[in-house]
């Protein structure tokens, strides 16, 4: 029996020869000086253009919400040009690709960013169990600023601005990354946003940026351009959400009105949010689980056959087997993929992991 993954999929707003997403990914490969994705960039999606969808790995939308060094942006006309090397080489090789939008917030370090400048977050509390990448290697992490009113509004400007340059660079539609600790997560987790204004305080205080920012991003590019990335009840990057099924109802229930491209959820917590939010959500969804690698197809399978997901998205698993999709056609193996080569260097570990074809 044909796995449902590689059933064909047509949605409200997205058309897929399968239901494999290539999850978002950081490689840090990128001109660490200019933010221009790396020449091998085109060729590392390209190998991978047989996912029904692929979103790109995280690409900042303003200087100081870039992570660490060879992080991608797309904010000048340099890097709009950079990617427009990658969706054109994608496209002719059958494929659909996203940008996603991704502002660290708190998860960067005055080494990574201009001047020296001080991370911004909703409220000044601090990273105390992890370190932080630079080019110097780990180090502590800082105390962030609070973020100004004045410093969320041009940071939703900046989003929408990122998603229109997107648009430009030839991509198919933008994911907002609202996951995984970021800044968007920052605002709607409890312990991380102690803030008493319009974007804090209250559980519609709470979810306030990330609607702003939906709905600036929406409004910029088209509603059926854009995807929302969340993972409720995430603990990465020391988010604590104490009420995740009250949050995250409430921000679906606000912006699927909006009928965007997707929702991608990422289920990581205690808090089975696949199945509680699929009712609330009409359009399509995207799941994801963080699992072991070589239980991910059958997780995968499990979930659209119970119809919790439409779509299923697979990250590392996407490293080390560009041909994914027909590995789970005919049963092949796996390749693993080599952990000290996933961020920063050249072709080994990014383009340099062959096909089954290629192997024959």
């Amino acid at each position: 029996m044909t796995s449902p993954l590689l059933h064909p999929y047509e949605g409200p707003h997205l058309t897929l020869p399968n239901r494999i997403a290539m999850a978002p990914m950081t490689r840090g490969r990128a001109d660490d000086l200019t933010g221009v994705p790396h020449p091998l960039t085109k060729d590392y999606y390209v190998q991978r253009a047989t996912a029904g969808l692929i979103v790109t790995e995280g690409i900042y939308p303003d200087i100081h919400g870039k992570a660490g060094p060879g992080i991608p942006g797309l904010v000048t006309d340099a890097q709009v040009a950079g990617w427009r090397e990658v969706t054109e080489a994608v496209h002719a090789a059958g494929g659909t690709i996203f940008a996603q939008l991704w502002h660290v917030g708190r998860m960067t370090h005055p080494l990574n960013l201009p001047g020296g400048a001080t991370p911004l977050a909703p409220s000044p509390v601090r990273i105390e169990s992890e370190q932080i990448f630079t080019d110097v290697g780990d180090v502590d992490h800082v105390t962030p600023r609070a973020i100004t009113i004045a410093e969320i509004e041009a940071t939703v400007a900046a989003f929408a601005a990122e998603a229109r340059n997107a648009v430009r660079a030839g991509f198919d539609g933008v994911e907002i990354h609202g996951a995984n600790g970021y800044l968007i997560q920052q605002f709607l987790a409890e312990n991380t946003n102690l803030r008493t204004d319009r974007f804090g305080g209250s559980l519609d205080g709470r979810i306030r940026f990330a609607l702003d920012v939906v709905e600036a991003v929406a409004a910029e590019i088209g509603p059926e351009r854009v995807g929302l990335r969340i993972s409720p009840d995430n603990p990465e990057n020391e988010i604590a959400e104490r009420d995740p099924r009250g949050t995250y109802r409430a921000l679906v229930d606000a912006i699927d009105p909006l009928g965007l491209a997707y929702l991608h959820v990422i289920e990581r917590g205690a808090y089975g949010a696949l199945a509680d939010l699929r009712p609330r959500w009409s359009g399509t969804l995207i799941g994801n689980f963080n699992g072991e690698e070589a239980t991910q197809q059958r997780a995968g399978e499990e979930v659209i056959a119970a119809g919790l997901a439409d779509v299923f998205s697979f990250g590392r698993l996407f490293i080390s087997n560009p041909d994914l999709p027909s590995r789970f056609a005919t049963g092949a193996p796996l390749a693993p993929y080599v952990p000290e080569l996933v961020y920063g260097g050249e072709a080994e570990g990014y383009v340099d992991y062959p096909a089954l074809a290629s192997q024959r």
